[in-house]
């Protein structure tokens, strides 16, 4: 950027932010009237910014298929009236089984000007988690891939609300090809408001089958003030060019990098090519990504890679913005330090977002921490009962139920979106605590809490330390149960290549436990593993780790 770097509280004067008039406290403004699409790419179609580059898409075999502002829109519309002759109509869900592609896109952007419900299912989702959210859901029309459909399809089971079935590619018999949906007739989008839903996207909890969370159009106004901070209030320069290896199913991908592009009209580069540092790296540098969204797992492996900047150098890489799980403190200093890019770490769930992180260019980042309290929101940390918890305590996060990333509500479950409430606050199950900075440090979800001896224990923290030790490549933490503590902490370590597992090794990682965070939360038990179970967005699964021991126990105890 040239010229006198533009004061922070200036840039941040720019953001859809308005004082309360009841407490005084900032609050997000959001339109009485939104929609997503109109809000993105339709608000550059036309004018100047009508021919600027939208959305390029690189192909498995290595051809680009670039679109413009215009060209997006024109044919987002002309799908959306296809989608219109098959009879959707407002309020309808259609779900979305696709990758990042040109036609993820359009269908996103055409379900939206409907007045419909984008319902989106990662093709990363079994069989029975497609059918199940597909049931559930009650889609009427499913628009998918047709290589990653016709292997699922034999598998899924009966849905009874879904009359079609729109594939890329061939169709088999009842399917309808995607090619000939479009319609060259005029489309008139529904003029939707702020609170109608266009959003359900599914979340796995602790326990039972994936949840629909519900998302209005005000989505995208709401997420407009974090999204600018994380990507460190760069937003309105000219030129940029986002990209994320992150699933545009789910909010990381598409609410996190491709909408916020779009509001502020830059350019999003898309691949469904699997991810690996070098890669990742050389595509970076290819189309010229200035800004992404990483989770921390992908960030890890780029730090794995020695002197980026001089194997690649033409890297335009600056802002990368990382949530979903914590940060370790080591990876973010190597990215600032050997990468040399900003990175903000934001958090929040998919039901209530972005209510605390770090901008950069307002306060420095602290290693690992996930950062302050963000304009326009509430975070508070409170005990079981919802009563506060000071400074230096860890307490649960919750916010208030006026904030404006909330959801609308579970899918079809009104007792669960209730559950949520504690009072007048909004609960996340995450735990956390607050330094007199207001810095907050995230330790583990409620129901990962480990407690030993009376001490509570986060395992996020002691993963953070023990990712910090050279030898380790990842780590996921539980507690196991114990007679005379009532839990002991265990740790489950991916050794870097060349490590060997000894037992002096095992020594030092608990002594460096030790040392960093006292006796009480060295790991008793290490057990090193050469694979690590992972979620579907690629975070170690402490759920699946606690089944693991779950199921060893099982075999150890004598059946009757």
């Amino acid at each position: 950027m040239s010229g006198e770097t533009p004061d922070p509280a200036a840039l941040l004067a720019t953001l859809n932010l308005a004082p309360d008039p009841a407490t005084g406290a900032m609050r997000i403004v959001i339109p009485p009237l939104a929609n997503i699409a109109a809000d993105t790419v339709g608000r550059h179609a036309n004018g100047a910014a009508a021919r600027r580059t939208a959305l390029v898409c690189e192909a498995e075999d290595g051809s680009v298929t670039t679109l413009s502002y215009a060209e997006l829109d024109s044919q987002a519309r002309a799908f959306a009236a296809g989608l219109a002759a098959l009879g959707a109509r407002p309020g309808d869900r259609i779900a979305l089984h696709l990758g990042q592609s040109i036609e993820a896109a359009i269908g996103h952007l055409a379900i939206y000007y409907l007045g419909g419900i984008v319902v989106t299912v990662s093709q990363l989702y079994g069989p029975e988690t497609v059918g199940h959210i597909l049931r559930d859901s009650g889609a009427g029309i499913l628009l998918t891939e047709q290589r990653v459909w016709a292997p699922l399809k034999p598998q899924i089971g009966t849905c009874p609300a879904l009359r079609h079935v729109v594939v890329t590619g061939d169709p088999e018999a009842g399917e309808l090809p995607w090619a000939g949906l479009g319609s060259t007739g005029g489309f008139v989008p529904v003029a939707t408001r702020a609170e109608d839903p266009a959003l359900l996207i599914y979340s796995s909890g602790s326990t039972g089958l994936p949840k629909g969370v519900l998302h209005a159009h005000r989505v995208l106004w709401a997420y407009n003030v974090s999204t600018s901070l994380f990507y460190n209030l760069e937003m309105d320069e000219p030129g940029l060019v986002f990209w994320t290896p992150a699933d545009w199913a789910w909010v990381g991908g598409w609410n996190d990098t491709v909408l916020p592009a779009w509001f502020h009209g830059h350019t999003i580069v898309a691949s469904q090519h699997r991810f690996s540092a070098e890669w990742a790296y050389e595509f970076m540098r290819r189309h010229g990504v200035t800004h992404s969204f990483m989770t921390p797992t992908a960030l890890k492996r780029l730090a794995q890679v020695e002197q980026p900047r001089r194997h690649w150098p033409g890297l335009r890489l600056r802002t990368v913005w990382t949530g979903g799980e914590p940060l370790p403190g080591a990876t973010l200093r190597w990215l600032t330090e050997e990468l040399g890019v900003a990175c903000n770490e934001g958090y929040g769930l998919t039901e209530v977002n972005h209510m605390i992180g770090n901008c950069t260019r307002l306060r420095a980042p602290r290693p690992g921490s996930m950062g302050f309290e963000l304009p326009g929101h509430r975070a508070l940390l409170v005990d079981e009962a919802g009563a506060p918890v000071p400074d230096g305590e860890v307490g649960e996060i919750v916010t208030s139920e006026a904030c404006a990333t909330l959801f609308l509500g579970y899918w079809g479950q009104p007792a669960l979106t209730q559950a949520m409430r504690l009072g007048p606050w909004v609960r996340t199950g995450d735990l956390a605590m607050r330094d007199a900075e207001g810095y907050f440090f995230y330790r583990g979800r409620t129901d990962d809490l480990i407690k030993s001896a009376g001490f509570r224990i986060g395992p996020a923290e002691i993963e953070d330390c023990l990712a910090s030790h050279p030898a380790v490549a990842d780590c996921g933490v539980i507690g196991l149960p114990d007679p005379a503590r009532g839990q002991i902490v265990k740790a489950f370590i991916r050794l870097r290549p060349g490590e060997a597992g000894t037992d002096a090794l095992i020594e030092a990682l608990q002594a460096h436990v030790r040392q960093r965070l006292g006796g009480y939360k060295v790991p008793r038990i290490i057990e090193l593993l050469q694979e690590l179970p992972e979620t579907t967005s690629g975070k170690v699964s402490r759920k699946a780790l606690r089944l693991l021991e779950a199921s060893r126990h099982d075999r150890q105890t004598p059946r009757d």
